[in-house]
């Protein structure tokens, strides 16, 4: 990899140093470079490997951003043959290091900005292209439903659903997808807006991992940033903040729920938001080894709870997951 990353960013002169950051839970690599006074992120995709860069998700969403003013790094070149691209570095205060380091107030400030910075995402009219062209339908949240149970139920947990439950599970779960799939509704969201892909740099937010970006409910962003297993929030905080998000989407003129009908569906959202999350760390942990996912289990199984208590929609899940949720953890 190290003759490839010289190859690629020979125009830069020589390197000094070549350093692996630590991934996410993505294929992805990302290493930061050092040239003379320098330091730019070589990123390396294998979905980018000889994809043509115009159909490549990260470069249109990036390039949709910064036209809206959504700071974003920049990219400054790209190879799809070696499937990298070559990025701005933005540092390594995420917000969710910056969460251990300001006080109450600092950090109630940041996350009051990075709502409006999230509305702003919100009102970007659509088009006919990347990324409008995909959204949360019933097909993608059952993807995402089946992907828990195949490996945070199965895989994780060791927990095999006889045929008449496992059929219980997936109709409620289905029902679940069914009130989550309004696309008259549907707002662009970035689709893991969290505090590990959220990043303060000159004062600035910057939006990192947004290649996923689609068409959802306007809570869903709001639901992985208010929900978030990497960083809890107080209670206080996190009511004062959905109350703030609900307030610049109505001004926005996003939505026409009453306040009621935008927290039945944030909880729906949030539920199954939490959900994809747990199964994304069980594949995490039995698939790729990675066991620093475990500690984000609980967390996640807490909001369920949460969620499940105010919602008698959840019910039927609920009657099937309970018992469960303890061997999860």
């Amino acid at each position: 990899m190290k003759k490839q990353i010289e190859q690629f960013v020979k125009h830069l002169g020589p390197l000094d140093r070549i350093a692996l950051l630590a991934g996410d839970a993505s294929t992805r690599q990302y290493f930061r470079i050092f040239s003379a006074d320098q330091t730019f992120i070589v990123c390396q995709d294998p979905d980018f490997i000889n994809q043509d860069p115009e159909d490549y998700p990260a470069f249109n969403v990036n390039h949709l951003f910064r036209r809206h003013n959504i700071r974003v790094p920049v990219i400054y070149r790209m190879d799809s043959t070696a499937g990298m691209f070559l990025l701005e570095d933005i540092g390594d205060l995420s917000l969710e290091q910056a969460a251990k380091q300001l006080d109450s107030s600092g950090l109630e400030n940041q996350y009051f900005r990075i709502i409006e910075k999230l509305t702003e995402i919100q009102t970007i009219p659509r088009t006919n292209s990347l990324p409008f062209n995909r959204s949360f339908d019933i097909e993608k949240l059952m993807f995402e439903f089946d992907f828990f149970i195949r490996h945070a139920l199965t895989g994780y947990a060791n927990i095999s659903l006889n045929e008449k439950n496992l059929d219980r599970l997936r109709n409620a779960f289905f029902t679940v997808a069914e009130l989550l799939n309004e696309p008259e509704w549907f707002v662009l969201n970035h689709r893991d807006f969290h505090s590990r892909n959220i990043y303060l740099h000159d004062n600035q937010i910057v939006i990192l991992d947004y290649q996923d970006a689609r068409l959802g409910l306007p809570q869903y962003d709001a639901v992985s940033l208010l929900r978030d297993s990497y960083h809890v929030l107080h209670d206080d905080l996190c009511a004062r903040l959905m109350i703030f998000h609900y307030e610049r989407m109505r001004y926005c003129g996003l939505i026409a729920f009453s306040w009621d009908e935008y927290m039945r569906y944030f909880d729906l959202m949030a539920f199954q938001r939490n959900i994809k999350a747990i199964g994304t760390f069980g594949f995490q942990v039995t698939v790729r080894g990675q066991n620093t996912y475990q500690k984000y289990i609980r967390p996640s199984v807490n909001y369920l709870k949460s969620y499940i208590e105010r919602r008698p929609e959840l019910q039927e899940a609920a009657k099937i997951l309970n018992p469960f949720f303890e061997v999860i953890v």
